[in-house]
């Protein structure tokens, strides 16, 4: 057995399952969001990181290309979120689309996005038929997911289109979500369902709690902030005084990470920018994983 810290008590994994959840943490996806102080969020990162540039309503897809190519030469990978709402047309798409090719954009992340629709995508499928049939760069392509569903629509439409988006996706990532129970319920429900996508497993990084739902509502993922009001003692568990630290959601998901069904292929970080902290819970957590 292995012992990892769990809201400042300990728990105990299995030798498989800390195996897994170091592998994990070893080599998460860091994500960024394109604000004013990200030049000097992107020195803080891991060398050849891997890493998911969000796409800002506020300063439109061009800053989120901005950004990864600033990631391309600093030697990290990323992986430019595309929006939807925030591409017009097909023409601005295929500009899109060669300015990823051009700057060796081989990765991305097609989501609808919570900026007004202004175009002719109306969400995140419909932009995925569009790159398909207009040919694209990329190797490899995620989507999003919800545990916990989504505010504006039925969990029925949610599960039609995860499954219609497998026929153009390599992954999907799961929308932040508290609750390892919850979140490991929905996987094998998306299992039942045919959905075999590989997870993403989004998870705030380390930050202050007060700020984690600032930026929640902010960035447009207000249900969580709400969930993390109205479930304060549940949370509590998570937390070091002020700060969320994802120990205690992985430690609970760690079944998970050893079932092959369930196919938990990565983490997916969100950082809210806090990067430096975040790499020293990275650090923190390999080096308990390894005793």
């Amino acid at each position: 057995m292995v012992a990892v810290k769990k809201g400042g008590k300990t728990a105990s994994l299995t030798e498989d399952q800390a195996a897994a959840l170091r592998t994990l943490v070893a080599a998460p996806k860091f994500e960024l969001i394109p604000l004013a102080n990200v030049a000097e969020k992107v020195v803080e990162l891991p060398p050849a990181s891997l890493v998911s540039v969000t796409a800002s309503p506020s300063h439109g897809i061009e800053a989120t290309l901005e950004v990864c190519e600033m990631l391309v030469a600093h030697g990290h990978r990323p992986v430019p979120h595309l929006s939807a709402h925030m591409i017009f047309n097909r023409g601005h798409l295929l500009d899109v689309l060669d300015r990823c090719a051009d700057g060796g954009l081989m990765r991305t992340f097609v989501v609808g996005g919570d900026s007004k629709d202004k175009g002719e995508f109306h969400d995140g499928l419909a932009l995925l038929r569009a790159i398909d049939e207009a040919g694209h760069p990329f190797n490899e392509i995620g989507v999003a997911s919800y545990p916990e569903g989504h505010v504006d629509i039925p969990n029925g439409r949610l599960l039609e289109v995860l499954v219609e988006k497998q026929r153009y996706a390599s992954y999907m990532t799961t929308q932040m979500c508290f609750n390892p129970g919850v979140i490991i319920r929905w996987i094998g429900a998306m299992r039942a369902a045919g959905v075999t996508l590989p997870v993403h497993l989004g998870t705030p990084g380390v930050a202050e709690l007060t700020k984690l739902m600032t930026i929640s509502a902010r960035i447009g993922i207000a249900d969580s902030a709400r969930y993390l009001k109205k479930n304060r003692k549940m949370v509590g568990s998570l937390l070091t005084p002020g700060k969320f630290g994802p120990d205690a959601l992985l430690a609970g998901m760690a079944q998970a990470f050893t079932d092959p069904t369930a196919n938990v292929e990565a983490l997916h970080l969100f950082t809210f920018n806090q990067v430096g902290a975040t790499v020293q819970w990275q650090e923190r957590m390999l080096a308990e994983l390894a005793q």
